[in-house]
């Protein structure tokens, strides 16, 4: 949840840098659908895929997959899908009830997953490691962590000035697709999960990658979307958050081939394939500029 979150809080802080500097009305909505992409279709598929090969058939909670996925499907919905139907007169009421909903749909979610239902998100495995001993003394372990994770955002967002200044140079005079840009954006913020989640797989962890591939899916649409929604409202100029007919054929395919993919409680290197050639697509895609 924390390295989630952290990850949440580096794309708002990229977007707002890297955004003011392009100019784009669709960089925020790109981005979203590029990192739910990498999420799911990247990761998630990578994992899969190389976990099956070296361990066969990987054991989660499907508990968490199916409560992941029908959120992420609500999320964009609400946030990505609908907003194509509201007209421009009405975007600010819209929006407006976007961040409400979405805060509230992730209120639910957060106190149920800490709460109640919380043997949703974990597995038992057989081989469960001892835990290792807090340091006995000096420095708390959680402010260390704190520490590191606060260092780590205030280095990203001066990174992600550098960045923006960078990339407008280097791009300078060349036709490239604000996709690709898009793809960057969340690329950042998706690299530690992407570490990790892979890590997991080769440990035969698959609960940890189902966590974090369809954990970091659900915050972006339902944490960086009323972050960035509430900025334009405060400005006055709306953002548009409307996916194309074509990125919504890919996120419906892709939620569809998750929820097909991860009912049984098991993986396979099979099923990483299927989100691996669907992120295949979407790269093919971004590169024909469509």
């Amino acid at each position: 949840m924390i390295l989630t979150l952290s990850a949440v809080l580096v794309e708002v802080i990229v977007l707002v840098i890297v955004s003011a500097r392009a100019g784009s009305p669709t960089l925020v909505r790109d981005s979203i659908y590029s990192a739910v992409m990498l999420d799911i279709n990247g990761i998630l598929g990578v994992a899969a895929l190389i976990g099956g090969f070296k361990h066969g058939e990987q054991a989660y909670n499907d508990d968490s997959a199916r409560t992941y996925s029908v959120m992420i499907l609500t999320a964009v919905t609400v946030s990505m899908i609908i907003p194509a139907f509201v007209p421009q007169s009405g975007w600010q009421a819209y929006s407006a009830f976007t961040v409400v909903a979405m805060l509230l749909l992730y209120g639910v979610f957060l106190r149920m997953q800490t709460g109640p239902h919380s043997y949703f998100f974990s597995y038992s495995y057989p081989e469960k490691n001892s835990r290792r001993q807090a340091p006995a003394s000096g420095f708390p372990h959680w402010r260390q962590s704190a520490v590191v994770i606060a260092v780590g955002i205030v280095t990203v967002g001066a990174l992600a000035e550098l960045m923006s200044h960078s990339l407008n140079r280097s791009l300078k005079g060349f036709d490239v697709p604000i996709g690709l840009l898009a793809l960057i954006v969340a690329g950042i913020s998706a690299a530690p999960e992407m570490l990790t989640a892979f890590r997991a797989a080769l440990a035969n962890r698959m609960q940890s990658v189902v966590n974090i591939a369809l954990g970091a899916s659900l915050s972006t649409v339902i944490l960086t979307v009323p972050a960035m929604e509430a900025m334009a409202m405060i400005s006055g100029q709306r953002i548009n958050m409307a996916m194309t007919p074509l990125q919504t054929l890919m996120m419906l395919v892709t939620l569809l081939a998750a929820a097909i993919n991860l009912n049984d409680g098991q993986t396979n290197a099979i099923e990483g394939m299927t989100h691996f050639v669907l992120f295949g697509a979407f790269l093919t895609l971004l590169a024909l500029g469509v």
